[in-house]
């Protein structure tokens, strides 16, 4: 394999604009993680760990922190479109950023027919006359044409999104609280019968924390769109600093809070997979139209995650571009007008995008299924290769550019193992569950794929 480049290197000026704030880059950081995997999703967690859902919350969100914190110190030393398919071709060699970065972007593209077509199911529910189909192009419509213009129109949409979903998050709170404490009408204090009643705290045992931890880890992923759009702000190391510090706590605290406010104020039994646990705790506590209200909530969620799919997507594959590892032709930045945007990126991953969605329509069970499965656990993988990158960088910097490290790593490089010690025990977790095993074995596939292509371009251009 090529040895890396040295990090010492400057990074070269991309032909992005600069049109991101720092309100965009905090807000995306805040909202960018919140979403119906949160909304929806946490029900799945809460059927298989009871209250105990808590400290699997606390420890999936824990691992979603260093990593987030590893993220950021090589992004505010190193900003770059490219985020960590860059930190890893300087880490690892070129192999391990063609590989990050392709696998990424494929993550993406997939995930965001998942999002396109769950939230036209939603408009459809609103407009029966509108036929799903119609509703999904829609969606992608707007949404190409918002990222083929100025990025600081990408900027602006995440940026009421997610003060939408914050703003939800912080009411659900205050509301969940006021119920737990009997002030709200016709409303009693709950104490904390739900937490040790009906089995206890741990009615499934550890068992079912473990359980919880891989059902409710991956809602942590997005944060890293984060360090991808950091490179389009006028001071990219600034931003990405305080956008990490800002995010990381104040994300675990929404989900951590969330959980002890559902868990408290109903009976953990009450829970399903599948249905929100929020509807069903503001039914309870007499909010009007509680299941239409947090329907918008996920509407929301859901056209705001395909919305930095499609960012952070474009920005992988032209980052990958740049340094050779795509389609030369993907380079071609809009002028002036168009405040230097990547538009055939874009389009290329729209296209994608829109091929995606097509086979959740007409097979969702079957070759989409298949196409699911295989990124099923592609970021944990993603995830590692971050880990692994910060433990070689971090070395470098600190003989090389040691004013570089503006944010660093808590207890380095003892809790970078940590965190590699914990993705490897969840992947190894996921290999014993039946569901989970299928994606870690598709994806595994799809990784192999991905490494042997980047194999045999190393092995072509040696001399």
């Amino acid at each position: 394999m090529r040895d890396a480049p040295p990090t010492h290197s400057p990074v070269p000026s991309e032909p992005l604009a600069h049109g991101l704030k720092q309100r965009h880059l905090t807000m995306l950081g805040l909202g960018g993680v919140i979403g119906a995997g949160l909304f929806v999703g946490s029900g799945a967690g809460i059927a298989v760990a009871g209250p105990a859902v808590v400290v699997s919350y606390l420890i999936a969100g824990t691992l979603a922190m260093l990593v987030m914190r590893m993220l950021g110190e090589m992004s505010a030393a190193m900003p770059a479109s490219g985020s960590f398919s860059v930190h890893a071709e300087r880490a690892l060699g070129r192999w391990a950023g063609f590989s990050v970065g392709w696998l990424y972007w494929f993550m993406l593209v997939v995930v965001l027919a998942v999002e396109a077509t769950a939230a036209a199911r939603i408009a459809h529910g609103w407009v029966p006359a509108m036929d799903q189909w119609l509703s999904v192009l829609l969606f992608m419509v707007v949404f190409t044409v918002a990222n083929l213009t100025a990025v600081k129109n990408f900027g602006e949409f995440e940026f009421w999104f997610a003060s939408l979903k914050v703003a939800a998050i912080v009411a659900f709170l205050a509301l969940g609280l006021l119920a737990v404490l009997g002030v709200l009408p016709d409303t009693d204090p709950v104490g904390l019968t739900n937490l040790t009643g009906r089995g206890g705290f741990l009615p499934n045992g550890w068992d079912g924390v473990v359980s919880g931890v891989l059902s409710v880890v991956f809602a942590f992923g997005g944060l890293e769109v984060v360090t991808i759009a950091a490179a389009e702000t006028d001071d990219p190391a600034r931003a990405v600093g305080r956008a990490v510090r800002s995010a990381v706590v104040r994300i675990l605290f929404f989900y951590v809070g969330s959980m002890l406010v559902i868990v408290t104020v109903l009976p953990w039994t009450a829970q399903r997979a599948g249905l929100s646990p929020y509807v069903k705790v503001l039914d309870s506590i007499g909010v009007p139209s509680a299941g239409q209200l947090m329907n918008i909530v996920v509407f929301v969620a859901l056209l705001s995650a395909l919305n930095a799919n499609l960012y952070g997507s474009s920005r992988m594959i032209f980052s990958l571009a740049e340094r050779g590892e795509a389609p030369r032709g993907l380079l071609k930045v809009s002028g002036a007008r168009g405040a230097g945007v990547p538009r055939r990126a874009v389009l290329a991953s729209v296209a994608f995008g829109f091929v995606s969605v097509l086979l959740n329509l007409l097979w969702p069970d079957t070759v989409f299924l298949y196409m699911l499965n295989s990124v099923g656990a592609v970021l944990l993988f993603v995830w590692g290769l971050i880990a692994a990158s910060q433990l070689r960088l971090r070395r470098r910097l600190e003989r090389e550019a040691p004013d570089a490290l503006t944010l660093r790593m808590w207890l380095f490089p003892y809790l970078t193992w940590v965190t590699l010690a914990g993705l490897l025990t969840v992947l190894l977790l996921m290999l014993t569950d039946d569901v989970a095993r299928t994606q870690v074995l598709w994806s595994a596939g799809a990784t192999a794929l991905v490494l042997l292509v980047a194999g045999a371009r190393e092995l072509r251009a040696k001399p």
